[in-house]
């Protein structure tokens, strides 16, 4: 090998790549990973020197994941250590307010800045009618330091994980103030546990409190840890290149793109193969997260917990995400009174969202109304002290579920999917607490009214609503009668019941959360809201079911996938943890062959070009 030919090959090795982000599904990850461990079961011992190892080796797998943005990550890295130092020192409480106050500012600032500057952009050039364009200042910067235009000042790009990390250290701040954690007193320590790489672009979201003495732990891998480790890496694996790549470039991302040119039935297909995809992406990121990170032993918390076995909206928030659920629950949702009263923060987000309502929708009537119902529900409260923590609580939901859409994206298809949920949380909390009489009539009533929707002003999207009410209304109907003849009915039939519903819901809030992904969010608001559109005239619009059978012949392999998918996540959990436990505790050559035998089987399903996952642009 040559000089010319050597020199290529490192820089291939250590220079970053835009159009080749380090995955988990490539082979140079593995290789990494490796290395890594290799240097790990040499050092260890030395837990300082182990830990300091782990955070450089981290800090290069984020440079080449997303370049320099790696700069970054060690400045919040540097600034919330130096800040939680102070915090901890502070006598007064408003010293420690103060400290606390600067560090979410800072690391909401470079949240902001970098993901929502298009957002604000467009806001602020709405409202006042200004024709302000986004421009990198950080670019510039970095363009008058080295002295020549290297970087393009023109476009700002998303950092990868960029949500995930300050989120983590906005926690580790918050429970310094809380008192719940001592500060880290060595930096190289805070910036493994900032930047621990299993983790880093795509979560789990790991609390200080979880996490933070497991760094002063000694290193412990027994057998069965080990067997664990395997199989989850493999789970994750086999989730992600099967059951999310393979369908999504085979048929759910050719709808999308376009879903004029194909049918209702393909375009309701994708939709519900696409809360498939979007759940063996995001798991099999963590799953394979969770084995990385126990063969170094460290423990990352669950993340999932069977999400399309919720039989309503609130379970399903308890299984899906866990991470963020109890960050928005811990850190937005009680700070905003959570149910016990309303703060300054429920009034100011709400007024923000009814600004952001009148831009939605182009009309002001819609924002006297937000605010109307947000008016009526606190004097409701103010009246009805029997009702104050339930309606509190569900305004307080609301504004939380808002927020986790726009964390989600910077566009208006989050916010859109986020309030969908909220609405989801809330009609549950009422539903669940009305007697069945009103369930019954209430139903009744609204089905009633799409229905005449549908006769004097037809349109697709009342016509899916109308399906779908009936549908609601028919079962709740059923249920009305068997409750008034038997009492409380069949348990089972019930839950599988809320399964289905909960589960379809679900997948028609992810019409507007895929839309407005995989987008540049310089365009994102526009071409996010025309898919979404378009997908709902077709699924709306009369269907030709003389072609289902070709379209499912068509599509047969995919249409399986989807289906085996769906039937393994069903599976009850005490069998999965059968199979699960039974690998671990596979001999070591025969658990080497059943590794091989997946990667082989993988391979078969492995795409041209490898597809990032979903949730690293979050």
């Amino acid at each position: 090998m040559d000089l010319n030919s050597l020199t290529a090959f490192f820089h291939r090795l250590f220079a970053f790549d835009a159009n080749s982000p380090l995955l988990f599904t490539q082979f140079y990850f593995w290789a990494f990973f490796a290395f890594v461990f290799a240097a790990f079961s040499l050092l260890h011992r030395r837990r300082l020197l182990r830990n300091a190892f782990l955070f450089f080796v981290s800090l290069f797998f984020y440079y080449k994941t997303s370049g320099l943005s790696v700069l970054i990550l060690i400045f919040v890295t540097c600034s919330d250590f130096l800040i939680a130092q102070c915090i901890d020192r502070a006598g007064k409480k408003g010293w420690k307010s103060f400290w606390l106050c600067l560090s979410i500012f800072i690391d909401l600032g470079l949240l902001c800045y970098f993901k929502y500057a298009y957002f604000f952009t467009d806001f602020v050039n709405t409202v006042f009618g200004s024709h302000i364009e986004v421009h990198d200042w950080f670019a510039a910067a970095g363009n008058a330091i080295a002295g020549q235009p290297r970087f393009n000042v023109d476009r700002i790009v998303l950092p990868v994980g960029i949500s995930f990390f300050t989120f983590q250290v906005i926690s580790y701040t918050v429970d310094v103030y809380r008192g719940k954690v001592k500060p880290v007193k060595n930096i190289l320590d805070f910036g493994f546990y900032v930047s621990f790489f299993p983790q880093l672009v795509a979560g789990p979201i790991v609390r200080a409190s979880e996490f933070i003495p497991q760094l002063y732990k000694p290193f412990f891998l027994g057998r069965k840890q080990f067997g664990i480790a395997v199989f989850w890496i493999i789970n994750g694996l086999l989730k992600k290149i099967i059951l999310s790549d393979y369908i999504a470039v085979n048929f759910i991302d050719r709808v999308f793109d376009n879903p004029l040119l194909y049918t209702g039935f393909e375009n309701l297909a994708a939709l519900f193969a696409y809360s498939l995809q979007v759940y063996a992406d995001f798991s099999g990121y963590t799953d394979i997260a969770i084995g990385v990170a126990m063969l170094m032993g460290f423990y990352l918390p669950q993340n999932f917990n069977s999400p399309y076995k919720a039989s309503n909206p609130q379970d399903f928030w308890r299984r899906w995400h866990m991470s963020l659920s109890y960050w928005l629950r811990s850190y937005l949702y009680i700070p905003l009174g959570g149910n016990r009263n309303a703060t300054f923060g429920t009034w100011f987000f709400i007024v923000l969202f009814a600004v952001i309502a009148v831009l939605l929708s182009g009309s002001w009537a819609v924002s006297v109304a937000f605010i109307g119902i947000a008016a009526v529900l606190g004097i409701v409260a103010a009246l009805k002290p029997e009702h104050r923590k339930k309606i509190i609580a569900n305004i307080n939901r609301f504004i939380t579920m808002l927020l986790g859409g726009l964390w989600h994206g910077a566009s208006w298809n989050f916010i859109i999917w986020g309030g969908l949920n909220g609405i989801g949380l809330v009609v549950y909390q009422f539903w669940k607490d009305s007697s069945w009489w009103i369930k019954a009539l209430s139903v009744s009533i609204l089905t009633l009214a799409l229905g005449l929707l549908c006769k004097f002003s037809p349109a697709p999207l009342w016509r899916l609503l109308f399906i779908w009410a009936s549908v609601i209304a028919a079962g709740t109907l059923v249920r009305y009668v068997y409750h008034l003849f038997k009492g409380k009915g069949c348990k089972t039939l019930a839950y599988v019941w809320g399964v289905v519903q909960t589960f379809t819901f679900i997948t028609f809030t992810r019409l507007f959360f895929r839309s407005g992904s995989n987008l540049d969010p310089a365009v994102a608001n526009e071409e996010a809201w025309k898919t979404a559109k378009n997908m709902v005239n077709q699924i709306g619009s009369a269907w030709d079911l003389s072609l289902i059978p070709e379209i499912c012949a068509s599509y047969w392999n995919v249409f399986l996938l989807v289906v085996l998918g769906m039937f393994i996540h069903w599976l009850p959990e005490r069998f999965k943890r059968w199979y699960r436990m039974n690998f671990a505790l596979l001999p070591l050559p025969l658990m080497a062959l059943v590794v091989v035998a997946a990667a082989f089987i993988a391979y078969q399903f492995i795409t041209a070009d490898l597809q990032a996952f979903i949730y690293f642009q979050f």
